[in-house]
């Protein structure tokens, strides 16, 4: 996403991506407590909109396109797939914010199809991560009771809601972030994603 954010608009790439990963985030919490929802490809556009005007981009529907396509077919960490072929055997899901027809393409643009036993948007309960309810409702769909799923997120705010809510987390933290001030731990913090199947045995 940095790369082609980069590309589109040259010296502004890493500030573009940043201010427009920030503002997504802000507007799936802000619409949550409105009671106001819109699916994330919409409040992906939103924050896109934003972003090109509190940069002072000059942003088209081509640019928003290409930039919008970007996240229809996000490239895997190395790391990915060796992490999945470790943890064969296990009941692996996807509970995400993105819209339904995101998350389709994603996967299989990722060749992940086959790995997954649900891919489970918020879209169908219309409000989004971290309200507790959507980490019910992944119980609920899985059949899994609570204190047996280990969930995995690089973002510490999904962290802290899946911990809230009583899952046992793993936060992927690649770049040494510190975590939030919010009052949870994750089980363990990991480098990579091929360091959760040894740290779950």
């Amino acid at each position: 996403m940095i790369r082609r954010c980069e590309e589109l608009f040259p010296g502004k790439g890493d500030a573009l991506s940043r201010l427009w990963r920030t503002k997504q985030l802000e507007y799936t919490w802000l619409r949550s407590l409105m009671g106001r929802y819109e699916d994330f490809e919409q409040v992906t556009r939103a924050a896109l909109k934003f972003t090109c005007k509190s940069l002072g981009l000059a942003r088209s529907d081509v640019t928003e396109s290409l930039l919008m396509q970007e996240y229809l077919r996000l490239s895997l960490y190395p790391d990915a797939r060796l992490a999945m072929d470790l943890l064969k055997g296990r009941k692996l899901a996807i509970l995400s914010n993105g819209s339904p027809s995101m998350l389709d393409a994603v996967v299989s643009n990722a060749g992940l199809g086959a790995v997954f036993h649900s891919v489970l948007s918020v879209h169908a309960l219309r409000i989004f991560k971290p309200h507790p309810s959507v980490y019910q409702w992944g119980v609920e769909a899985l059949g899994i009771p609570k204190a047996h799923v280990a969930f995995v997120s690089s973002n510490f705010w999904d962290i802290s809601g899946a911990t809230a809510f009583g899952f046992r987390t793993f936060w992927i933290n690649r770049s040494g972030a510190p975590p939030d001030e919010l009052g949870y731990s994750p089980a363990a913090v990991l480098g990579r994603l091929d360091e959760l199947g040894p740290a779950l045995a």
